[in-house]
């Protein structure tokens, strides 16, 4: 049974062994996430922590921070169901009366899909009111020291178009400026941003709820990469199974989540924008400070019991890379309904998502496949992808190292890789050097092999270069003088030793070479958040009739730059407060 709120997924936890309870003061500044890092590194279990300062609300954090706590909380029926209604869809067209019983267990599965209202007495979430200082003794975390305050990490935001009808719950960063307003990080292509331009188009304020807890497949719709227009609720109802209880707010305004925890109410009025962050992110950086719309809050309901619910966000993995493997196995089967051609897609939560992507697509006919890569930078969210590798080989794409050596046996380098410049960024990436702004890259590798991949590197000294260490076959990291020592390194590299890589297709530039050679984590990480594919990626090339041709190696450097943020480390002092408190948490 997928639970209906965050208590019945604790009861859940506790029955599996996978909960401890922290009952020793923890502050909320920096200390309690600090301790959460620690589990989450070594895959412990849920913390809920009962004695929080400053705040009579406990706070229960790393909820999904391992494969099997994420099964606890979905179970194997939401992927199931998905699959079969896709199937469905060849099976119902055209929609005869043996068809429709054939499918008769679906069609009622179907029918608890959606919303249903109940009344003020079943809606535990108006069990508590604060009006006067709604925000105060809300226990909201400061993750990072340099953080710009601290700010609500599981907020589940909830907004409807201007003209009625379509709504979005999404999760945006809100900072806690006082204790009536935060602030909107609403990022560009977000669902909540787009509502909010509307209102602003008609200077409007807009109405705003953000929900914290309720059902686990709530948090889950709320980060799900679903097309603009698929309404979250429902797809919370669908991994639900059942219909979600709504109940009206006593106050007017949005309908409340029955069972959610907390629910702020406010407006967001156009036209004013405050300084937010800098903020520790999902990307293991700090991002800067911008200015973002301000949101002034009304009102606080809440459960008589109200846990809040919290995470860390920093380096991966964290919570949301084991959120996003559940939701991407869950959206999967839609895929080739939605974007034709494409037989499998995945983001990679090791990068932050959005800095790079890889798809099996179809190759019916020559060249289909990079049709089938514009199909996918169209694509709602999918067109902040910075790096996208393409092939029409059956590969497990989770798996890097197998998905790379199958590109890199087939790429062909005249003809395989393109490089745009002047297209936006995810909001958190600076690689590109201006706030939204940066450049895209695809990479092609279908048909049958065009080479052997080299698995050890044999051809002496690399000059400039200190450290050479093998990722996979055909992919060559090396370490030489700092970027802002040696800026123009990576054209030297090639001027130099070209003739001594052409065996190599990718050679990657990094500061720490040995010290990322054999994770696929730290890999990821450190070389697709650290480059800009138009101001990083050098060989030597040609062009005919308008197209670049490359020729091997292709070089990227992804070494750390200046003007970059800085990269995420707990300051000291917590540090050695959580190692002295450590036993007195657990005990």
């Amino acid at each position: 049974m997928v639970p209906t709120n965050l208590r019945a997924f604790l009861d859940i936890l506790r029955r599996e062994n996978q909960l401890i309870e922290i009952s020793a003061p923890v502050d909320p500044n920096l200390e309690l996430a600090e301790i959460h890092r620690r589990v989450i590194d070594e895959q412990g279990p849920a913390l809920l922590f009962t004695n929080v300062k400053g705040s009579s609300f406990p706070v229960v954090s790393n909820l999904f921070g391992t494969t099997r706590r994420v099964d606890l909380a979905f179970g194997p029926k939401p992927e199931q169901f998905m699959k079969a209604v896709i199937n469905a869809t060849s099976t119902l067209m055209p929609p005869t009366p043996q068809a429709l019983w054939g499918e008769r267990a679906l069609i009622k599965d179907l029918l608890k899909v959606g919303t249903k209202k109940v009344q003020p007495g079943q809606a535990p979430i108006l069990g508590g009111l604060k009006q006067d200082n709604p925000l105060a003794g809300l226990p909201v975390l400061t993750s990072w020291q340099e953080d710009g305050g601290p700010f609500v990490t599981l907020p589940l935001v909830y907004t409807e178009h201007p003209d009625g009808g379509h709504h979005n719950l999404g999760m945006y960063r809100i900072q806690v400026y006082d204790d009536f307003t935060t602030g909107m990080h609403w990022q560009i292509h977000k669902g909540g941003g787009f509502h909010y331009h509307e209102a602003e188009k008609r200077n409007k304020p807009l109405p705003v709820t953000v929900f914290l807890g309720g059902p686990p497949a709530l948090i889950a719709s709320a980060i799900a990469p679903v097309p603009e227009h698929l309404p979250e609720l429902m797809l919370a109802s669908l991994i639900l199974g059942q219909k979600l209880p709504m109940v009206e707010n006593p106050h007017g305004g949005h309908r409340l989540v029955a069972e959610a925890e907390f629910a702020i109410c406010g407006v967001v009025p156009p036209h004013t924008r405050r300084a937010e962050g800098p903020f520790g992110d999902h990307f293991g950086y700090y991002s800067l400070i911008h200015d973002f719309p301000v949101f002034n809050v009304n009102h606080v309901w809440h459960r008589k019991d109200a846990i809040y619910p919290a995470t860390i966000v920093g380096k991966p993995r964290q919570e949301d890379y084991f959120l996003g493997e559940f939701l991407q196995r869950l959206l999967e089967p839609a895929f080739p309904m939605a974007m034709p051609g494409v037989k499998d897609l995945w983001t990679y939560a090791e990068t932050g998502f959005h800095p790079l992507a890889a798809a099996v697509v179809r190759e019916s006919y020559s060249r289909e496949a990079l049709g089938t890569a514009f199909r996918i930078l169209g694509e709602g969210q999918l067109s902040l992808t910075k790096f996208l590798i393409v092939t029409d080989k059956p590969t497990v794409l989770a798996n890097f190292t197998e998905l790379l050596e199958t590109v890199l046996e087939r790429f062909d380098p005249g003809r395989d890789l393109f490089i745009f410049n002047k297209t936006s960024h995810d909001t958190l990436d600076y690689t590109g050097g201006q706030l939204n702004h940066g450049s895209k890259a695809v990479l092609l590798g279908t048909g049958d092999p065009v080479r052997e991949l080299p698995r050890a590197y044999t051809a002496g000294e690399l000059p400039e270069i200190h450290d050479i260490a093998v990722y996979c076959g055909g992919c060559l990291l090396v370490s030489g003088a700092s970027y802002a020592a040696e800026p123009e390194l990576p054209q030297r590299l090639l001027a130099n030793a070209a003739s001594r890589l052409t065996e190599w297709p990718l050679v990657i530039l990094v500061d720490d070479a040995s010290g990322i050679a054999h994770d696929q984590t730290k890999f990821l990480w450190t070389v697709f958040t650290r480059f800009n594919p138009a101001s990083d990626m050098y060989a030597q090339s040609s062009v005919n009739r308008h197209h670049i041709a490359y020729e091997v190696p292709i070089v990227i450097d992804a070494r750390m730059k200046p003007g970059y943020p800085d990269e995420l480390f707990p300051r000291e002092d917590i540090v050695e407060l959580v190692d002295r408190r450590w036993k007195e948490y657990f005990a």
